[in-house]
């Protein structure tokens, strides 16, 4: 018997069809970007930056522009594959929602308004984020968490208030919002982190680390990476209520 089954042919059965392996492909390019990225930022908030703040400034001078510039290469377009990635996936999800929708007769079905509901409030939820961290305020580390906690739990509320027409399925919403903090996230990798971070390592190559504007970008950089840190636990959850914890059930 477990001979039998030792040399019996396993029973498997790969997809046919170009449409289903492409959407396999794509989520399988989305979870390990996503694991470079997020994987990397813990790496910056958890070790890296106790360990900078040790090192004496000879030798820090030696490890940050031969560290950061390779690190953060991989953490940026990390980013990016992460994003464009999830979105093609999620929109794929919202097309596929919408014809549903029409099917069934229901009215206001519009996957362009989900769409675009979706950069509009995301988009609009960084700029009034990064206009606090910019601002005076955004020398209090407690203005900046409140601000980005105000602002995300806002985002949420106008994304899942504005497309509630009975079409949209958990996935959709949940992605929504998870999606969501991820554009945010990507926002505040290449519009403050990496900014900050390409000044930084000019900047301690040429020896000037002791000036105030020095002690701005690294203040910016810590913020950034600290709201992204703590971003990244709801953004996951919401990723993996997509699918396993439905959560938003349509009136």
């Amino acid at each position: 018997m477990i001979l039998n089954a030792l040399v019996a042919a396993p029973q498997i059965s790969l997809p046919t069809g170009g449409d289903v392996n492409t959407l396999m492909l794509v989520r399988w390019l989305h979870f390990v970007a996503g694991i470079l990225w997020i994987g990397l930022l813990y790496f910056f908030v958890l070790v890296n930056m106790r360990f900078v703040r040790e090192l004496d400034p000879a030798t820090r001078s030696r490890v940050i522009p031969t560290l950061m510039p390779r690190v953060l290469w991989w953490f940026r377009w990390g980013s990016v594959v992460t994003v464009l990635t999830g979105l093609w996936y999620w929109m794929k999800i919202v097309g596929s929602d919408g014809r549903n929708g029409v099917a069934a007769g229901l009215e206001n079905v519009s996957t362009g308004w989900a769409i675009n509901s979706f950069f509009l409030i995301w988009t609009m939820a960084f700029v009034v984020y990064m206009g606090v961290l910019m601002s005076p305020l955004g020398k209090n580390s407690v203005a900046v968490g409140l601000t980005a906690a105000v602002v995300v739990i806002a985002a949420s509320w106008f994304y899942l208030s504005t497309n509630q027409n009975g079409w949209e399925s958990n996935r959709l919403l949940a992605i929504g919002i998870g999606g969501g903090l991820g554009w945010f996230m990507l926002f505040n990798v290449w519009g403050i982190v990496w900014r900050a971070q390409k000044k930084m390592i000019r900047w301690t190559v040429e020896g000037r680390t002791d000036t105030p504007e020095f002690a701005k970008q690294a203040r910016l950089t810590k913020m950034a990476a600290a709201t992204n840190f703590v971003l990244s636990f709801p953004m996951l959850f919401f990723m993996g209520a997509a699918s396993h914890y439905i959560i938003f059930v349509q009136r």
